[in-house]
């Protein structure tokens, strides 16, 4: 590197040109911070467009690539096609929507024909800037589209929560890669939709294409999945690809599988997926561990861990408090969660949210400090929320206290009208304490109401596939088998209840 400044220097000095050879040099060695400076400072002869579009590349992810792009417009050097894929990506990675529409003007203006890379660059350009009719579209105007274009407008849609668009373009690709298949696992996975999710990620797991397989950013993407429809076997299932294929070291499956373990109560195997990790975790590790821990009544482990978490030097963060203020509530442990609570701000500066307050509302409530939490509720920062005021009517409710009980359910009727369960738990409050005439008032005003009830369902897990069953549900693709089934069974029930009858073994 030396030898290089002593080079330009004397160029400089003997008004050499040798620009294009040091630059080629510093770009072979990776130094592109010197190599940015010594482009933007050239007074003699500018470099070429092939040694611009190198430093644009390597610039890509940050606004360095205009100022490059701007230094090369004004030494009349003129952009080629390679060019603005750079500048687009670079408007993709740092969400410069107007750099984006200004840059495609100008390749238009240019006259330059969209090849694949720039027209992929440009879809993407304009999904990452929420621009989805736009990337659309560019998408729709240009026939000859590769699967990364594909890739690109699916991976937008998905992101920006259009998952139907982004469905109907999957089903109609006319070749499908890994990435196809992930970008809309992830969406549905991201966007709460866990059992398609589950679907996309069974289709493609029975694929029978070889080449087409789930990589590490498939797993990481389905696990959280796995982890909120509590689907434990086919997470176990991924975590035992995820070894034949050397990827458990991967951080995002390795937190991914430690989430899935924790939330469906697997907590030895959390435990173990966690130890493996060694120095690789980060505070989504800690977090999962200790907040399944806590959440799962293992309130002493979670406690330890938060232990561990500070002796390794990491600092806790508002998702760690919240499960330690779990585990303290699960424990029993007001003074602790107290000490807890007001250390967040005082020597970690997290400052306490709405979770933090209803995590402090329950370790009260259930002590039976209602009058507390209800005054910890009225000193909040924030307004609390129905959680917050089901939380205390929840714990007022148990220990039978009947004032603070209707005044936590007035709020609650205030912002769920539509929640008949608020009723039902204040008349239970009543009833507790002999108050009739407070449960006959409240049961008219319950009849004066129309509540609309969510349908319960249940869910089970068979193959890796989650199965859903609503009251008399029919959409079941072999309902008809289940229903003959069931009463095929019913039948035998009637016939060994009449037999057990006839022996007077019950009576009716």
């Amino acid at each position: 590197m030396r030898d290089l400044k002593r080079i330009h220097a004397y160029a400089v000095r003997n008004n050499l040109d040798v620009i294009p050879l040091l630059l080629d040099t510093l770009l072979c060695n990776n130094n592109f911070t010197y190599a940015r400076s010594l482009i933007l400072s050239v007074s003699i002869t500018p470099p070429s467009t092939f040694l611009y579009n190198r430093l644009l590349q390597t610039h890509s992810s940050s606004h360095h690539c205009f100022h490059l792009y701007s230094h090369m417009r004004r030494h009349n050097r003129l952009p080629n096609p390679h060019s603005f894929t750079y500048l687009l990506s670079s408007c993709a990675s740092l969400r410069l929507p107007h750099n984006g529409r200004a840059l495609h003007a100008q390749f238009l203006s240019f006259g330059f024909q969209p090849d694949t890379h720039v027209l992929t660059s440009l879809v993407a350009m304009y999904c990452k800037n929420s621009l989805l009719g736009s990337a659309r579209k560019v998408f729709d105007g240009w026939p000859d589209r590769d699967i990364a274009c594909w890739n690109s407008i699916i991976c937008g849609y998905a992101k920006n929560g259009r998952l139907d668009e982004a469905r109907k373009l999957f089903d109609t690709m006319p070749l499908r890669n890994v990435i196809s298949w992930t970008a809309l696992i992830s969406g549905y996975s991201q966007n709460g939709r866990y059992v398609e999710a589950m679907d996309v990620f069974m289709r493609l797991w029975e694929e029978k294409d070889a080449s087409v397989r789930p990589n590490e950013v498939t797993l990481a993407s389905v696990l959280p999945a796995c982890a909120n429809l509590g689907a434990l076997e086919m997470g176990e299932r991924i975590e035992l690809y995820a070894r034949e294929n050397r990827w458990e070291r991967n951080m995002f499956v390795s937190n991914g599988l430690i989430e899935m373990y924790a939330k469906c109560g697997s907590l030895d195997n959390a435990r173990r997926i966690f130890k493996e990790m060694g120095n690789g975790r980060n505070m989504y590790s800690w977090n999962s561990i200790i907040v399944g821990m806590a959440v799962h009544g293992r309130w002493k482990e979670a406690l330890q861990l938060f232990q561990d978490l500070k002796l390794g030097g990491l600092k806790p963060d508002d998702i760690t408090f919240v499960g330690i203020l779990l585990a303290c509530t699960h424990g029993g442990l007001v003074t602790q969660g107290w000490e807890v609570f007001r250390s967040m701000e005082n020597n970690y500066g997290v400052k306490p949210k709405l979770e933090h307050y209803g995590c402090m509302v329950d370790l009260l409530g259930r002590a039976g400090l209602t009058r507390k939490a209800y005054q910890l509720i009225a000193d909040m920062p924030m307004k609390p929320d129905a959680v917050i005021w089901g939380t205390l009517l929840g714990a007022c409710s148990f220990h039978r206290q009947v004032e603070l009980a209707e005044v936590a359910a007035g709020f609650l009727f205030q912002l769920e009208p539509w929640n008949p369960g608020n009723y039902i738990i204040l008349s239970n409050t009543y009833a507790s304490v002999g108050k009739w005439d407070g449960v006959a008032k409240l049961w008219k005003m319950k009849r004066g109401r129309q509540f609309k009830k969510t349908a319960g369902f249940s869910s089970f897990e068979l193959n890796g596939r989650v199965h859903r069953f609503v009251v008399e549900d029919k959409s079941h693709q072999t309902s008809d088998q289940i229903y003959a089934l069931l009463d095929q069974i019913q039948e035998k029930m009637k016939l060994v209840q009449w037999d057990l009858i006839q022996n007077d073994i019950i009576y009716i």
